[in-house]
């Protein structure tokens, strides 16, 4: 934690917000054990929602030094103030209404997702619930939701995967397209960012995070590479606008998930670190 924003022995004390987490994937655990460890101040865990509890509570008993309760969706929006969805995209629906119905503040990892439920936004603007979806693993969302205020003219990212973080992606599987034995980059898919998501459903969330900050799915364009070269999961971003015009490119390391970068995780912490920091960076 940078030194300026680590927690000091004069300060006041309030009441943590019960955070609770739906899926326990790579995650969901590591945001568990920050919680755990009163890593993020002024929260703390309070409950989960998994498919498998007797792993779960299992796990939590190996791992928390305050196990919490595995609970169904609708209890966790009834204890937490704060929901976070690490869950597959296909549950999102299931884990979002109830946190929106109760007012909570909704953390979404799957942003694909949304796409298909625009009418949860509505549910958010009626009984003043938030929708936050982090950068993940991303950049530079701060300068292109600025340059949203004026006019962005065109945003196109370039995605560049290891192999193994595009096994089994949809588009690959229908088009028949092996790229096991891959031996140079290739160019899997271009089009924009709801074709994107709908190919690579659990590749390509950065695509649906950019085009919300930006200009849309239908205006952002995206490429996916698969790149036997690489060993990070890369993405470059170039934006015009009347504003500014800058490119952007990171190289995240991936998690145990090779579809998953370790910096998701990081993001979805400094994201909630940010709702009680007595000092606020960024747009």
């Amino acid at each position: 934690m940078h030194p300026i924003l680590r927690p000091t022995m004069t300060s006041l004390p309030f009441a943590a917000r019960p955070v609770g987490i739906a899926g326990l994937g790579t995650i969901g655990r590591t945001l568990a054990r920050a919680l755990d460890a009163g890593a993020l101040p002024g929260l703390t865990l309070g409950a989960v929602s998994v498919r498998d509890s007797m792993k779960a509570s299992q796990w939590m008993q190996q791992t928390l030094s305050r196990p919490v309760d595995c609970v169904d969706f609708e209890a966790l929006a009834e204890r937490c103030d704060w929901v976070v969805e690490c869950a597959p995209a296909n549950q999102l629906r299931a884990i979002a209404e109830p946190a929106l119905r109760q007012g909570r503040r909704l953390v979404v990892m799957s942003s694909g997702a949304l796409l298909d439920a625009p009418d949860l936004i509505d549910v958010a603007r009626e009984t003043g619930a938030q929708i936050i979806v982090p950068t993940g693993g991303l950049l530079g969302l701060d300068a292109v939701t600025a340059a949203c205020e004026g006019t962005i003219h065109s945003v196109t990212l370039v995605t560049r995967k290891p192999i193994a973080g595009l096994i089994g992606a949809p588009l690959l599987v229908e088009q028949g397209i092996d790229i096991t034995g891959l031996q140079e980059p290739l160019c899997v898919f271009r089009g924009n960012a709801q074709e994107a998501r709908r190919c690579f459903p659990a590749n390509v969330n950065v695509a649906v995070a950019l085009s919300l900050a930006g200009i849309g799915v239908e205006r952002t364009q995206v490429e996916v590479w698969a790149d036997p070269t690489v060993t990070r999961n890369t993405h470059h971003i170039q934006v015009e606008s009347d504003s500014a015009s800058f490119s952007m490119t990171i190289e995240n390391f991936p998690s145990d998930n090779p579809k998953t970068s370790r910096i998701a995780a990081l993001s979805l912490m400094a994201c909630l670190r940010k709702a009680h920091a007595p000092l606020r960076v960024g747009t």
